[in-house]
């Protein structure tokens, strides 16, 4: 795990009493963007160190991990260093975009068409005799979008819902009785026996042997074939069950809640345990029972204790540029939830920044989504990446009191964390890469600054024609930066193994790519 370095040697009652003050720091402060230290290295990687030199092929290569750089300095050290910041996207100022409806929300759009479409949990109270809450009915419904922002839920007539079939409900499960936590996967094309859309799914209280987590495909993302439906794990895990398939290991993974062996509200927690925390668990298949069960990975520590957020209630998770990317929710018992982010290498050990910055907070008081924020990871539109999530004003703790609504936030894609030059000038160098070929391209903040990129070999010996006089300053901000030299080309060094040595001074350094 991963926390400030120099509080590892400290006593614990001095470590205690930095929490406490970082608790403080946070709750009367919490800017948007939040300069830490970068204290990763490449040791503290899971998955095995890259072997070097890195073939990097054309995917983004983030920085702020420590898996691709190698080294990095201020050059002013003793007053100054590399920093990690951490960038919030924006919510936008037309949320909320749904009103009145909205659970856990997924968002996906057609790269053809451009189209949006929009899948989310929708319920109904459960209520006794009295007017008292007994628990909620849920079914899946639909929405789909132009531009992303205005959403139409189309009158669908495809199943009974509050009486009516006058409404916009895709799924309700594979007994009709309950659906809720919708997730749709990206599967490979071997994997989809033929659908466009495979969509995980939670159902309980129904017939035994079907409760659990279920998949089921469909042409259309609106008429789901129940034909299709098939049992993943007999667990009762009761929040948005993210999956994601694995590249390297050639399998599924699934980030879940224990609740095979941990329950909530079944007795005196001595025995019943506490199940609020992101269990993973395995297949190699999406059309099959799997055999393997759920263990706990993150569950809160020091830090979250500090500011009362002792469960989480879910992860949804993405696998994108060789990083699992979660958008973690810390929840304070019946009252807050909030989205956290959180990263790893290997999908098991996730690491989040020590400040622990809202990816998606609160509203203020007052606003629709002032109680709780449940964010799913990103969709790409243009430059950016846009997340959607669902809001609600009023604490978890009252369901009948509060209201839902789905939003979004925005931010220039791929910057979630950069690694910041100080006043003085920093330096960040690569790993040995093999050129693959093309432009270097940054994606990188310059404009209260300066970068500029010199090139090595494995022993840092600068390349003739390559060293930082030789480079054209980038003074701008771009999601696509080119570096250029004077008088020579990087597309000269194809096949060639070099590193890169990138000078910032005040300057964000996101990502870099081999492109055109």
């Amino acid at each position: 795990m991963l926390l400030l370095m120099p509080l590892i040697r400290k006593p614990l009652d001095e470590y205690n009493r930095c929490a406490m003050s970082l608790r403080k720091i946070l709750t009367t402060t919490l800017p948007l963007v939040t300069t830490l230290l970068l204290s990763v290295t490449a040791d503290a990687q899971s998955r095995s160190l890259p072997v070097e030199p890195v073939a990097i092929g054309s995917e983004p290569q983030f920085v702020f991990d420590g898996f691709i750089v190698d080294n990095h300095y201020a050059l002013k050290y003793k007053q100054q260093a590399v920093a990690r910041v951490f960038h919030a996207p924006r919510k936008q100022a037309r949320n909320p975009l749904i009103t009145g409806e909205g659970g856990y929300v997924t968002v996906r759009r057609d790269p053809d068409s451009g189209r949006f479409q929009m899948w989310y949990q929708t319920q109904t109270p459960r209520l006794d005799a009295q007017g008292k809450h007994k628990g909620s009915n849920y079914a899946i419904a639909y929405a789909e979008s132009t531009d992303g922002l205005n959403w139409e839920r189309p009158e669908l007539g495809l199943l009974e819902w509050k009486g009516t079939k006058e409404n916009n409900i895709v799924y309700k499960g594979i007994t009709d009785q309950r659906a809720s936590g919708p997730c749709l996967i990206e599967v490979p094309e071997a994997d989809r026996r033929g659908y466009r859309f495979i969509m995980s799914y939670h159902t309980g209280g129904v017939k035994k042997g079907m409760n659990g987590i279920r998949v089921v495909g469909s042409q259309d993302g609106i008429h789901w074939d129940k034909a299709s439906d098939s049992l993943l794990a007999e667990l009762h895990s009761d929040t948005l069950n993210s999956i994601v398939y694995d590249p390297v290991e050639k399998q599924y993974v699934m980030y879940c809640r224990a609740k095979h062996i941990y329950r909530t509200f079944r007795g005196d927690i001595l025995d019943t345990g506490a199940s609020r925390r992101v269990a993973r668990m395995t297949g190699p298949s999406l059309w099959e029972e799997w055999t393997s069960e759920p263990q706990n990975i993150l569950i809160p520590d020091e830090l979250d204790s500090a500011r009362q957020f002792n469960f989480f209630y879910g992860m949804p998770v993405r696998y994108h540029a060789g990083i699992f990317w979660g958008s973690l929710w810390p929840f304070k018992m019946n009252t807050d939830v909030v989205t956290e982010l959180a990263f790893s290498r290997d999908g098991i050990q996730f690491e989040r920044l020590p400040a622990r910055p809202r990816l998606l907070d609160l509203g203020e008081d007052g606003q629709w989504d002032d109680g709780m924020v449940f964010g799913n990871n990103w969709i790409e539109v243009g430059d950016e990446w846009w997340f959607y999530y669902s809001g609600f004003d009023g604490p978890h703790g009252e369901p009948t009191a509060r209201q839902p609504g789905i939003g979004v936030a925005t931010i220039k894609k791929e910057r979630l964390i950069s690694l910041r030059g100080p006043r003085g000038g920093g330096v960040v160098i690569t790993r040995q890469i093999l050129w693959p070929g093309g432009k270097l391209l940054l994606n990188a903040d310059a404009s209260g600054g300066e970068i500029k990129v010199r090139l090595s070999d494995a022993k840092r010996r600068v390349l003739d024609g390559f060293d930082y006089e030789d480079c054209v300053p980038l003074d701008s901000d771009s999601v696509r930066h080119t570096v250029r030299w004077k008088d020579k080309s990087i597309e000269s060094l194809a096949g060639q193994t070099i590193r890169l040595e990138i000078f910032l001074k005040e300057a964000d350094l996101f990502t870099f790519r081999a492109g055109d």
